[in-house]
C-alpha cells in the first residue's frame, strides 16, 4: 500500500534553495561545517521544521533533531544526514539526505497521519571532516566512538578549535551528545559511486559500510637554495612525499577492491627556488574487510621509513581515525527493501565506499542506509548530479521504509497503526 506521496517538486525546490547558500560559480556548494554559511542553512532547517509544528532541539556537538510526537511515549524514529559541504561540494552529498527527511515529515503533517514513534530528521555536525578532522564526529560523539573534549579541542588549519567555532554560530545546545535515545536511525545518500547506474537500479539497499582508516604523516628534510645545492647533497622532503604518494597508490591497487588516497599535502617553505624541507600529507585507507584493512596499513608503515632513509629524511605517521567494518540492522535493511517494492523501484543491494553518519549511530540503535544513483558517480565534486526524479524516489522509499519500521514497533507492543507498507 502507498497512500501517502512525496512532493518531488517541492523536495527539488529546497534543494536548489539551500544550493545558493554557499553556493559556487561551478554550481557547486563551499559550505564548511560551523561557519557563517552553516549558521545559515541551519538557521533554514530551523525555520522549516518549526513551521511543521516541529519541537528543534540541539546537543553540545552542534547535531538539531526537529522533532513530531507520535501516539506512544518511545524513543523516536530518526532519520536525516548532513548539511556541511566539501570546500568544493555538490548539491546532494548529504543535503538530500536531511531535505527529504523535512519532506517526508511535511508529508506526515499534511496527510494528518499520527505515527506510533515520534518522528525526528537530523543534522548532524561535520559530516565531511574537511575543516575539522576527523569526520562525522557529532555521530561518533554520539555513538561514544568519539572522546567529545578531543573532538572539541581540534583545531581546523587556521587554529580555531572546533568549540570555539561551534560557539561563534550560537549552536552548541544543552543536551549531552548521545543522551539522546534512538529506536532506529535511517539516512538517504547519493551512492557517490557508479555501480547503481551502471546497473540502472533506482535504489540501493546498503547493508554496511567498508571499515577505513585515516593517517597523517610529516617529511622532514632540509630547506636549501635551488641553484646552490647539488641534486646528491639535496634533503627534498617532496621527492619523499612524490614516493609515497605512488606507494600508497600501489598498495590501494594492491588489495583491491579497497582503495588508498593522498588527499592533501601542505609543501613548505613551497617557494619557486627553496628545495622543499618539510611536506605534510595524509592517507585515507580503506577495506570492506577489517583484516585486509590491518594489512594495508601494515605496508603503509612499513614503507614509510624505507622511502625516507633513501633520501635521508626524518618522518612522522600517525594514524587519527579508525573505522572497523559495518554491517546494518537486518530489521531496518528488510525495511528499507519493502519499501522499495512497495513503491515500484528497482533495487540491489550495495556495501558503501564512503563513510556516513548512519554507520557511527548503528553502534547505538538499530541503522540503514538508502542510495540513489549520481550522474557517473562522481561526488565530492562541483559536478555531482542527482536527477529530480532519482531524488524523489529515495525519498520516497525514505518515507516508506520509516512507515515500516514504525508499524513493526507497534506491532512488537500489541498496537495497530494505519498504514500497512506491505
Amino acid at each position: 500500500m502507498r497512500n501517502l506521496a512525496i512532493d518531488a517538486e517541492r523536495l527539488w525546490g529546497e534543494i536548489m534553495e539551500t544550493a545558493a547558500i554557499g553556493g559556487t560559480a561551478k554550481g557547486g556548494i563551499c559550505r564548511l561545517t560551523l561557519t557563517e554559511l552553516d549558521k545559515q542553512v541551519r538557521d533554514w532547517f530551523k525555520a522549516r521544521a518549526e513551521t511543521l509544528g516541529c519541537r528543534v532541539t540541539v546537543d553540545d556537538m552542534g547535531a538539531m533533531f526537529a522533532r513530531r510526537e507520535g501516539s506512544a511515549d518511545v524513543p523516536p524514529i530518526a532519520f536525516g544526514s548532513h548539511l556541511d559541504t566539501q570546500p568544493t561540494g555538490g548539491k546532494f552529498d548529504g543535503v538530500l539526505g536531511v531535505l527529504a527527511a523535512l519532506e517526508a515529515l511535511r508529508t506526515l503533517v499534511e496527510a494528518g497521519y499520527e505515527t506510533y514513534a515520534p518522528i525526528e530528521v537530523v543534522n548532524w555536525t561535520n559530516e565531511e571532516g574537511s575543516r575539522f578532522a576527523p569526520a562525522m564526529v557529532a555521530s561518533g560523539v554520539f555513538s561514544k566512538a568519539l572522546e567529545k573534549s578531543a573532538v572539541q579541542a581540534q583545531q581546523d588549519r587556521d587554529g580555531v578549535t572546533f568549540a570555539a567555532a561551534l560557539d561563534a554560530i550560537g549552536y552548541r545546545g544543552t543536551q549531552a551528545c548521545g543522551e539522546h535515545p534512538l529506536s532506529a536511525f535511517f539516512e538517504l545518500h547519493i551512492e557517490q559511486g557508479p555501480i547503481l547506474e551502471a546497473e540502472g537500479k533506482d535504489i540501493g539497499v546498503v547493508t554496511g559500510v567498508q571499515a577505513m582508516r585515516w593517517y597523517e604523516a610529516t617529511l622532514t628534510g632540509q630547506d636549501a637554495h635551488t641553484g646552490a645545492t647539488p641534486m646528491h647533497l639535496r634533503k627534498n622532503a617532496l621527492v619523499g612525499a612524490a614516493r609515497m604518494i605512488e606507494a600508497v597508490d600501489r598498495i590501494g591497487r594492491k588489495y583491491a577492491p579497497g582503495v588508498a588516497t593522498v588527499g592533501l599535502i601542505e609543501n613548505r617553505p613551497n617557494s619557486r627556488n627553496v628545495v622543499p624541507g618539510s611536506v605534510f600529507f595524509t592517507v585515507d585507507l580503506r577495506h570492506p574487510d577489517d583484516d585486509v584493512l590491518g594489512e594495508m596499513q601494515e605496508e603503509f608503515y612499513d614503507v614509510l621509513p624505507v622511502i625516507s632513509g633513501d633520501l635521508r629524511l626524518e618522518f612522522e605517521g600517525k594514524t587519527i581515525w579508525e573505522q572497523p567494518a559495518v554491517q546494518f540492522d537486518p530489521d531496518c535493511i528488510a525495511a528499507v527493501r519493502r519499501a522499495a517494492e512497495v513503491s515500484g523501484y528497482s533495487a540491489r543491494d550495495i556495501v558503501s565506499g564512503a563513510g556516513h553518519d548512519a554507520a557511527y549511530v548503528s553502534r547505538v540503535a538499530p541503522s540503514a542506509m538508502i542510495f540513489v544513483p549520481c550522474r557517473d558517480g562522481i561526488s565530492h565534486n562541483e559536478a555531482e548530479f542527482s536527477s529530480k526524479e532519482q531524488c524523489a524516489k529515495g525519498a520516497q522509499v525514505l518515507l516508506q521504509a520509516v512507515l515500516d519500521y514504525d508499524r513493526q514497533l507497534a506491532e512488537r507492543a500489541g498496537r495497530v497503526t494505519n498504514l500497512d507498507p506491505r
